[in-house]
């Protein structure tokens, strides 16, 4: 069976990409079209433009995403193939409304990061796989919940778009796509042993991934990322602005945290300073790729 790395831009999946060799590695990338959100450097937004088949303006991540997924390339010495979806602005613009993802519509991971994934499968494989996740020997739970999606044999089944149509309705199939794997259980490889692995290795990492907003992460730590990432974090208050706008002035409620808004997490006084190190990746959401 064909085996295939799914790369977050995180160590742990990395990690899989330079230790378990895969006959494909594919990373998806979410984009904005925010000029705000701009990645600063010209020539790499031209490479990864490139890479991606359609422009590339600037990334809701942090920025260092982009030299994870270029420097683990050049390590591993073998292609990742980078894919992306709409960009996050057309993603949230429903019938010309605004609706930014939240604990009972987290759209954004299923159409920015699973379905650009599988419409490439479709143009490139188009037959079952074997694709491993990068979830670590204490992550049981979240192996759990994937494994619930799966038929008695570790396949899932999907819903895929295989035609795009410009002036009519997309054409979709029901197809059975991938098993998954989780080679980091199965050979009880822990945080630690990850964290020590890319000590001395010419690869950078971001200080945490996920999107900027994600609203699954603590709000201190929103609040830290609010400064750390200012013209980032201000594309999620506007987005919930015009959401709330657009829907009556309805409360759109992050994750938990159900009284707050980026604004008002962002305006938090906090009363100390905090930093990067005060913060793990518990605290910041995950996609769960």
């Amino acid at each position: 069976m064909i085996t295939v790395n799914s790369i977050s831009g995180g160590k742990t999946s990395a990690y899989i990409a330079a230790n378990y060799k895969a006959d494909y590695n594919v990373f998806s990338l979410v984009r904005t079209d925010d000029k705000n959100c701009m990645y600063p450097d010209a020539k790499v937004r031209q490479l990864v433009s490139d890479k991606l088949g359609t422009e590339f303006i600037g990334t809701l991540e942090d920025d260092v995403i982009i030299n994870t997924i270029l420097d683990l390339e050049q390590f591993i010495g073998q292609e990742i193939h980078w894919v992306t979806g709409k960009t996050f602005d057309k993603v949230i613009d429903r019938n010309g409304k605004t609706r930014v993802p939240q604990v009972t519509g987290r759209f954004c991971t299923n159409q920015m990061k699973i379905r650009p994934i599988q419409e490439w499968w479709y143009k490139t494989i188009n037959e079952t796989i074997d694709m491993r996740i990068g979830f670590r020997a204490n992550e049981i739970n979240r192996v759990l919940n994937t494994k619930s999606k799966l038929d008695k044999d570790g396949f899932e089944t999907d819903k895929i778009r295989i035609e795009i149509n410009q002036n009519k309705n997309d054409k979709w199939k029901k197809i059975k796509w991938r098993k998954i794997s989780f080679p980091l259980v199965n050979n009880n490889i822990y945080k630690d042993q990850i964290e020590e692995y890319w000590k001395d290795k010419p690869v950078r990492f971001a200080w945490q991934n996920n999107c900027i907003g994600c609203f699954h992460a603590n709000p201190l730590n929103l609040n830290h990322k609010s400064k750390k990432f200012p013209n980032k974090f201000n594309w999620f208050i506007n987005a919930e602005k015009k959401c709330m706008k657009d829907y009556n002035n309805r409360k759109w409620l992050m994750g938990q945290y159900n009284n707050l808004t980026y604004e008002q997490i962002k305006n938090w006084k906090t009363q100390i300073e905090l930093f990067d190190n005060d913060f793990n990746e518990c605290d910041s959401g995950y996609c769960g790729l």
